[in-house]
């Protein structure tokens, strides 16, 4: 087998990666003015405006981080965040005007990974979810090779 043979075609480029997809689940259309920033921060998006449209659309198209509001016409945002947890580990990032601790505690509780209380600021929403998206990238490395620890580290 020559070098080339294991590599595919000699100088062919990697196909990019496709951009993270999002699904933005909010009921207030000036809410989802967010979606524009997504785009224009090269993301992908699908959004629901109810709870149940925002189950159907995860289960359906798989997103890479789910960007969820709590107070849906249909359902308590936090009966989203249990029932996709009931069959997926997808991130959920809150973004809710509730900001009681207990509010953020049974979000948080029921599965959510990160809450932003609004108002927000679209540049704190897109760090959260580029930390996010790093943070799936971590444990894609950690599972596909784990590291061991170097020779000399010392854990006492």
């Amino acid at each position: 087998m020559s070098q080339g043979d294991s590599l595919g075609e000699r100088g062919a480029a990697p196909a990019p990666a496709a951009p993270p997809t999002l699904l933005v689940v909010e009921d207030d259309p000036e809410v989802r003015l967010v979606s524009t920033a997504l785009d224009a921060n090269g993301y992908r998006y699908l959004c629901a405006s109810t709870g149940r449209e925002a189950i159907a659309s995860a289960a359906t198209n798989s997103p890479d981080v789910v960007l969820l509001d709590l107070g849906l016409p249909d359902m308590d945002g936090v009966e989203v965040v249990r029932a996709i947890r009931g069959w997926s580990k997808t991130p959920i990032i809150v973004v809710s005007a509730r900001s009681e601790d207990s509010d953020k505690i049974a979000a948080l509780d029921a599965g959510a990974d990160d809450y932003v209380t609004k108002p927000f600021s679209v540049g704190e929403l897109l760090a959260r979810v580029r930390a996010t998206l790093r943070h799936l990238s971590y444990l894609g490395e950690a599972v596909s090779s784990p590291r061991k620890a170097p020779a000399r580290a010392r854990f006492d």
